[in-house]
């Protein structure tokens, strides 16, 4: 699963360690990803979504129709 969101287009960002004496490694800020399946009546079907956690709250406030209108607005396949 990759790790980023079809909803908000989260992705991972880029950064360093730093350790104790100040040695720079690189490293990855991950974005909470978590895959969820939603019930969509317009279609008649359940659809499997990779969305972030922030993504999954959006979804509560606007609608799962309107979030897969904004997903497939993005060019994503639902």
């Amino acid at each position: 699963m990759s790790a980023r969101c079809q909803l908000t287009g989260a992705q991972p960002g880029f950064g360093n360690n730093i350790s104790h004496s100040h040695r720079r490694t690189s490293r990855r800020f991950d974005p909470n990803i978590q895959s969820k399946r939603y019930w969509l009546p317009s279609e008649g079907r359940r659809v499997r979504l990779t969305l972030s956690a922030k993504a999954i709250k959006t979804i509560d406030v606007i609608g799962v129709e309107a979030a897969v209108a904004r997903i497939r607005a993005r060019g994503v396949k639902v």
